[in-house]
């Protein structure tokens, strides 16, 4: 049960909380694919990933993909990947943290906004470097349970204020937002034309298979005694992931029948706002005591959620830079074999060099902790780029990059007898490089007003989400890798693999 909070605070991140809402508020019918995606991609990790990545791994996901390859092309392929999902990850809940304390200072001074980034990536980078994974698990718990506290707290005063009539809340919405009943029917941010028909269709395929492959909800899996054990977080974290979703949905319109859609969008753009301003309105209104005070609550209750998320990533994808790619790059074995093969040989020979095996594990903790800060600054400086886009948008956009790196070689090494070491990297390769490219010439970062770089213009692919191409590349890349390659898949690890995934038998 603890894990399973802990999986749904990691989450139910700024994107969860302040972006669907926001979108629900400014799209209505089409800002719900967000919720309903983010749900049922839960049911690709229970069918296909949980207990199989806990039976296979100890700490990161390349250690199930490496159980049955050369470790170190997999190694430093998969480290590379889940850092980049991870600091795309991040940005989205620097953006959401800028937006909330420019509405807690009274307006949107920029100033403001980029010292909030600053500060929030500086409180991440020092939970991480001191606390590790049992503090980071705890805040996950508590912040759970705060917004859990905080949405059904709004969710019942929503209601209350329509008399629990659902019916009056979508005609007020639909009425305030300006659309009419075109707000509560398909097509009003995804139908003008074939492009945004293409667009809804990437964005629900990056959605429904993007968290199967999100590194910091993988590491989880590793935190639990038992398969088992495993299988019951997730059954907990769907049922606390989708209850909150249900009520983001009653946020959302809540917000447009309440607030209205033309007052959401003039204090933030991307309706990264839609929820304090909600909360000001339930509770009295501006000025008012009750207003003020539920304002206070629910910036409280998203400030938690932002830095608990931050945390989160940033140690998964420090802890996969430390484990993965330094210890294949820095610190190669003489006779070319990583340390931790050797130190399993060294053992099992009866060798003497303790020291080194016990070195190893030390070095790696104070690389996780460079890493953890570097990391935090690169998401900082995105996040200042990127603080004028939607948070549930660029949550959109991380989850496309891992269904296309992580989810293609995850589920080869699992399941496919013959998958080669070439295939594995070509597979994370083959999907990451793409994502991002596609994204870096989408009208996301220029070509658009809403762009990143409004001024200029280096469009090229029309879609806002690459997972409608970079998603079936991946597959592709790693069949394509496992069938030029001359290597032959070792049978025996694969039945070792096998086994051990499927049983726990060897499982640490």
């Amino acid at each position: 049960m603890e894990n399973g909070f802990a999986i749904a605070g990691d989450y139910m991140s700024a994107a969860s909380f302040l972006g669907i809402s926001g979108l629900i508020a400014l799209f209505g019918y089409d800002g719900m694919l967000y919720s309903v995606g983010f749900l049922v991609a839960w049911l690709v990790v229970l069918l296909l990933v949980a207990e199989l990545v806990r039976n296979c791994g100890r700490f990161t996901l390349a250690d199930v993909v490496a159980a049955r390859m050369r470790e170190r092309p997999v190694r430093i392929a998969a480290g590379t990947s889940s850092v980049a999902v991870s600091v795309l990850y991040l940005v989205a809940q620097m953006v959401g943290a800028g937006s909330l304390v420019a509405l807690l200072l009274g307006g949107t001074s920029e100033a403001a906004r980029a010292w909030t980034v600053i500060g929030v990536g500086a409180l991440m980078v020092v939970y991480v470097t001191l606390g590790g994974m049992r503090a980071t698990t705890w805040i996950q718990i508590v912040k759970a349970v705060l917004l859990m506290g905080g949405t059904i707290a709004l969710t019942v005063l929503v209601l209350l204020r329509f008399h629990g009539d659902f019916n009056a809340l979508l005609t007020t919405a639909a009425e305030r937002s300006g659309h009419g009943k075109e707000f509560l029917s398909p097509g009003l941010a995804y139908g003008g034309g074939w492009t945004a028909r293409f667009d809804f269709m990437s964005l629900g395929l990056a959605l429904v298979l993007g968290t199967a492959g999100l590194p910091h909800i993988l590491s989880r899996f590793y935190t639990v005694p038992t398969a088992r054990a495993a299988r019951r977080s997730v059954v907990w974290a769907i049922g606390l992931i989708g209850s909150f979703y249900l009520m983001t949905i009653v946020l959302g319109f809540g917000a447009a029948a309440v607030v209205g859609t033309d007052e959401v969008r003039a204090s933030s753009a991307a309706g990264n706002t839609a929820v304090p301003l909600l909360a000001l309105d339930l509770g009295g209104g501006a000025g008012s005591t009750g207003g003020t005070v539920l304002f206070a609550v629910v910036a409280a209750v998203a400030f938690a959620t932002i830095l608990a998320v931050v945390a989160g990533i940033t140690l998964a994808s420090s802890a996969s830079v430390a484990h993965d790619l330094y210890a294949s790059l820095k610190r190669p074995h003489p006779n070319g074999k990583p340390h931790a093969k050797a130190h399993a040989k060294q053992h099992g020979q009866g060798h003497k060099p303790h020291t080194k095996a016990h070195a190893k594990p030390r070095s790696e903790v104070a690389v996780a902790r460079l890493a953890a800060a570097g990391i935090g600054a690169v998401a900082i400086a995105l996040g200042l780029l990127a603080r004028d886009l939607n948070v549930a948008f660029l949550v959109g956009l991380a989850f496309a990059v891992a269904a296309s790196a992580n989810l293609p070689v995850l589920l080869y090494s699992l399941f496919w007898r013959n998958f080669t070491t070439r295939g594995a990297v070509w597979s994370v390769y083959g999907g990451l490089v793409p994502a991002v490219l596609l994204v870096v010439f989408s009208p996301v970062v220029s070509g658009s007003p809403e762009a990143i770089f409004p001024g200029v213009d280096f469009q090229v692919f029309p879609l806002q989400n690459p997972g409608l191409v970079s998603i079936p590349l991946g597959f592709l890349a790693g069949w394509l890798g496992t069938v030029l390659s001359r290597e032959q898949a070792d049978e025996a690890k694969h039945a070792e693999s096998e086994v051990r995934s499927l049983t726990g038998a060897g499982a640490v």
